[in-house]
């Protein structure tokens, strides 16, 4: 297949590009180098696997540059678009709401009027389990009500799922939105607690615990979420709208989750326990029934495993 990767130089995006590569595809791979979360220069990091590849093209652009997007999808046949590229993370959507509905919400209908006028008939697209809102019956199943997000960030995920859906009944175009629940493992984004608090912990600096540590979250290993989105561009066809959860199914509390990296980092925190934050929900866990009875969906990594191996990583990284 020829698959255009949107966020091609960000965490999942650049795993999404080596699997596709490794399966044999055609990638091209759109990007900003965003800087709003972390520098450039970790986006350059990032594509470093793939951007040798000769199978591979890299197209510097915004989502929100509509003749760009127009342009890229018009310059070839592209059989399937994945759309990961997206302003990411629930605090700072709080402080910049009106950019995060700029960049999440007109940057994704670019993408599927792109998609319209250059006959692409298959999109699979981003989405986050943050569009549950706070709940506290587990677990989420994706015909669960998703109508009182706690963020921007959650509300832009949902709108992004409703124009797909819309976009398949006007036009015919087959969209796949994937609710991602707390994906982690190398390289990871930094602003993220797992790879964060590692950082805090092996610099032996305070780490601030949200709460009493009782939130729990899914966590999901990158190359179950990988597996997942390959499965997604697989099936989806037909002109028709589908949701499906991607996450392990299994809840882990903040407090284990520090201990785990205690353990796999071999050094103790300086926990500092600190309020919770806005936006925050207590606790999100996948039902993945639906993913595993039509995408064959299995997650394998469980989080004791996952954690041993971006410890790993992380410590490689830093020359711990």
């Amino acid at each position: 297949m020829r698959v255009l990767v949107t966020g091609v130089a960000g965490f999942i995006g650049s795993h999404l590009g080596a699997r596709l590569l490794d399966g044999g595809h055609e990638v091209v791979g759109l990007d900003s180098f965003d800087e709003t979360l972390y520098p450039a220069e970790l986006h350059a990091r990032n594509l470093e696997t793939i951007g040798s590849h000769r199978r591979f093209e890299f197209v510097h652009g915004d989502l929100l540059d509509a003749p760009l997007v127009d342009g890229t999808l018009a310059q070839g046949r592209f059989d399937v678009v994945v759309h990961l590229a997206a302003l990411a993370g629930v605090r700072p959507s709080i402080a910049q709401p009106k950019r995060y509905q700029r960049v999440n919400v007109e940057g994704t209908l670019n993408v599927l009027e792109a998609c319209r006028a250059a006959g692409v008939a298959r999109l699979v697209f981003a989405s986050s389990s943050s569009v549950y809102g706070a709940r506290s019956e587990v677990p989420f199943r994706e015909d669960d009500a998703a109508d009182r997000p706690a963020s921007p960030y959650a509300a832009t995920k949902r709108a992004g799922e409703l124009f797909c859906a819309n976009w398949s009944e006007l036009w015919g175009i087959a969209t796949t939105a994937l609710r991602f629940f707390t994906v982690y493992g190398p390289r990871q984004r930094p602003e993220m607690a797992i790879h964060k608090f590692a950082r805090l912990i092996l610099d032996g600096k305070p780490l601030p615990l949200f709460g009493d540590g009782s939130t729990a979250r899914d966590y999901t290993f990158i190359d179950d979420i990988i597996d997942g989105v390959v499965a997604a561009i697989d099936v989806t066809e037909g002109g028709r709208h589908r949701v499906y959860n991607l996450g392990g199914s299994r809840t882990t509390t903040l407090a284990r989750l520090v201990e785990l990296l205690e353990q796999h980092l071999g050094r103790r925190a300086l926990v500092e326990k600190t309020a919770e934050q806005p936006g925050d929900v207590p606790i999100t866990c996948a039902s993945v029934e639906r993913a595993a009875r039509e995408l064959g969906y299995a997650p394998k990594i469980p989080v004791e495993e996952g954690i041993a191996r971006f410890c790993a990583w992380i410590k490689a990284e830093s020359g711990a």
